[in-house]
């Protein structure tokens, strides 16, 4: 019900609010019906990314069709509690992940050039 009434006002977003949701600290073992069966809902969802990596285990992305469905679901889900484990979630910034890895890019690429010029890095001293 928040929801509609959330669309029939003239409400204004934050800049930050869109339809993709970033989602950290679940369970392990959580299957993607579970997740279907978490956040569905809250409304429509287009897609549902859980990562399996070593690196990834633990996250997902949410994508909604709706953006007031998308903010509704952080509203009442982050805090969440699913299996003893509190859901971190969070809307998803493409710039601030694309700055992580350009900022990796160009260590990696200081690095070697100082191996290239035989230039002690820094973590050496």
């Amino acid at each position: 019900m928040a929801a509609i009434s959330l669309r029939k006002g003239n409400t204004r977003l934050p800049p930050e609010v869109n339809r993709v949701l970033y989602v950290r600290n679940l369970p392990f073992n959580i299957s993607s019906e579970e997740m279907y069966d978490i956040f569905g809902k809250y409304g429509a969802i287009r897609q549902i990314r859980i990562g399996t990596s070593k690196e990834t285990r633990g996250t997902a992305f949410v994508v909604y069709e709706d953006i007031y469905d998308a903010k509704t679901a952080v509203d009442h889900l982050s805090g969440f509690n699913v299996a003893n484990r509190y859901l971190i979630v969070l809307y998803y910034q493409q710039s601030k992940i694309s700055k992580k890895v350009d900022l990796k890019k160009k260590e990696d690429e200081l690095a070697r050039m100082q191996e290239k010029y035989g230039i002690p890095s820094s973590k050496d001293k």
